[in-house]
């Protein structure tokens, strides 16, 4: 409970390595989340060093082309900043995880009702297993940044990562340098209803 109550979204990492048995066993605690009928629809690409940069100018080519050329999210213009200040956040963390749905298409492709109800139900279990990631690295001393912008670049990352699984997002790893204090939360009356 600790873990969960002190886990912080970081966006400052010191110039540390993060040894590669501390991320296999983040996404060990990741591959026991539950999921819709056990479809377990995750998969992890982890990026170091030279393959990272490489991989974040292409979410850099994404974001630009989003917005100087064809832009894929003509109506979420105005998350562009952010986009670019996530990529900076990124660029500095040493590891960047991008996390796929198996079973996932394209948000750009139409979709029937049946598909979606799926797509949904795997994103939910995406999501669970994310967590277990970023609960399991808080308690390995850990920070991490979940991260939807890369859906800016989305065109340019799965033509890099020569895939047709969905890409869902991305975790930022690496040692925290700040220490951010908890972000204001709902209190449980306005989110509770017993009936």
């Amino acid at each position: 409970m600790n873990v969960i109550y002190g886990r912080r979204s970081i966006r400052k990492y010191k110039d540390m390595q993060v040894d590669k048995q501390l991320i296999t066993d983040m996404i060990d605690a990741g591959r026991v989340a539950p999921s819709a009928k056990n479809r377990q629809p995750w998969k992890y690409i982890v990026f170091f060093g030279q393959s990272k940069e490489e991989m974040l100018d292409k979410m850099e080519a994404g974001i630009n082309r989003e917005e100087n050329i064809s832009p894929s999210l003509p109506n979420s213009s105005s998350g562009i900043p952010d986009a670019r200040n996530t990529l900076k956040i990124m660029r500095e963390a040493p590891v960047i995880i991008l996390v796929l749905n198996t079973n996932g298409k394209s948000p750009f492709d139409p979709v029937n009702a049946d598909d979606r109800i799926t797509e949904i139900c795997d994103t939910l279990s995406i999501g669970a297993s994310i967590q277990n990631i970023l609960l399991k690295a808080t308690e390995l001393g850990l920070g991490t940044l979940w991260i939807a912008n890369t859906c800016f670049a989305y065109r340019e990352l799965t033509e890099y990562l020569d895939t047709k699984n969905q890409l869902v997002g991305a975790i930022a790893v690496g040692y925290p340098d700040e220490t951010p204090n908890a972000r204001p939360r709902k209190s449980l009356d306005e989110i509770i209803e017993f009936r």
